[in-house]
């Protein structure tokens, strides 16, 4: 199924074909060299004076850091999550080693996952970005202290069968993606 989006203007291929499938291979596994890449992306992010306030907290389907991530996801998300390959939780630095407040964490952190996600897309993979979690349970689960804080959780892994997926679910997966109008979001760009 082609789920590339009908752009009005010409994008590379991984920005046309990224997208956020629930439907994951529970038998496929990632290997350390394809965490590696995607985790290297999110390095290379642009970053507020080179601050890189993101720390990537990654755990393996089968580990009991995964099942912990599970345990606090919405239920919603849960269903389907507990197929990815692997889970990874976006924690920003939101203080700075001087104690200052790092006000740029949370825009980089999202341009760390954007690049992750179209390596991922880039490498055949997908990625299905979540906000729907317990933060204090992640926070527990990660051990994290008062500086850090966790913003998504993203599953990753291969492509599975959407009909594999609660029904409610499989029609979320067959419905077109749609964006608003490039005049809505950047009114007046063509001034």
């Amino acid at each position: 199924m082609d789920t590339s989006a009908h752009t009005d203007y010409p994008l590379m291929p991984e920005l046309a074909r990224r997208h956020s499938p629930r439907a994951f291979d529970h038998d496929a596994t990632l290997t350390d060299e394809q965490l590696g890449s995607l985790l290297e992306a999110a390095r290379w992010s642009a970053s507020s004076s080179n601050s890189q306030p993101w720390r990537l907290f990654v755990a393996k389907r089968g580990t009991p850091l995964f099942d912990s991530m599970v345990d606090a996801l919405a239920s919603g998300n849960q269903a389907w999550a507990v197929h990815a390959s692997a889970l990874i939780v976006n924690v920003a630095k939101m203080v700075t080693d001087e104690g200052k407040d790092e006000k740029w964490a949370v825009y980089d952190i999202g341009q760390a996952a954007a690049h992750l996600s179209i390596q991922a897309t880039h490498m055949g993979l997908i990625v299905h970005q979540m906000g729907g979690f317990d933060k204090e349970a992640m926070h527990g689960a990660l051990n994290l202290d008062d500086a850090h804080q966790p913003w998504a959780v993203l599953a990753v892994g291969h492509q599975g069968d959407p009909a594999l997926l609660p029904e409610k679910l499989q029609e979320r997966e067959k419905n077109p993606r749609v964006r608003k109008p490039l005049d809505e979001i950047a009114p007046g760009w063509r001034q």
